[in-house]
């Protein structure tokens, strides 16, 4: 099978590329690099990436969570949390977009990759159990 098409949203362009980098490594196909959820939203009109690895303070008007509340009402896209906030509160608020996985900075290259495979596999699995 091959490997997921991954959308990264990240504001710090030197992060980006180095998740790029990661990515590229693991053979994981990188659709793009955004650093605004405005330009995600624009973006998902016509690019449907398997995964969104989403940091959650991005430039803009709209932060990670608030983006990937959006995306959820519309898209059928897992997203997966980068950031380096583990505080109760942003905890709070990124449990109530259902991700598929957290992932605190900076970046282990095996947590990544794991977090990926399981998020991609949770979401092939529900996506098979839903019921029409």
């Amino acid at each position: 099978m091959a490997k997921p098409s991954i959308l990264i949203v990240e504001d710090e362009s030197i992060i980006a590329l180095h998740i790029q980098k990661i990515l590229i490594s693991m053979e994981y196909t990188v659709v793009d690099i955004i650093s605004s959820g405005e330009e995600v939203i624009k973006l998902l009109e016509n690019v449907k990436p398997d995964l969104i690895l989403m940091d959650i303070m991005l430039e803009g008007e709209m932060d990670g969570i608030k983006t990937t509340e959006i995306i959820n009402s519309i898209y059928d896209i897992p997203v997966v949390y980068l950031t380096a906030h583990s505080d109760e509160k942003t905890l709070t608020k990124v449990k109530n977009t259902n991700p598929y996985g957290y992932i605190i900075k900076p970046i282990n290259n095996n947590d990544l990759n794991s977090t990926i495979e399981i998020a991609v596999h949770k979401h092939r699995i529900e996506k098979l159990l839903v019921v029409d």
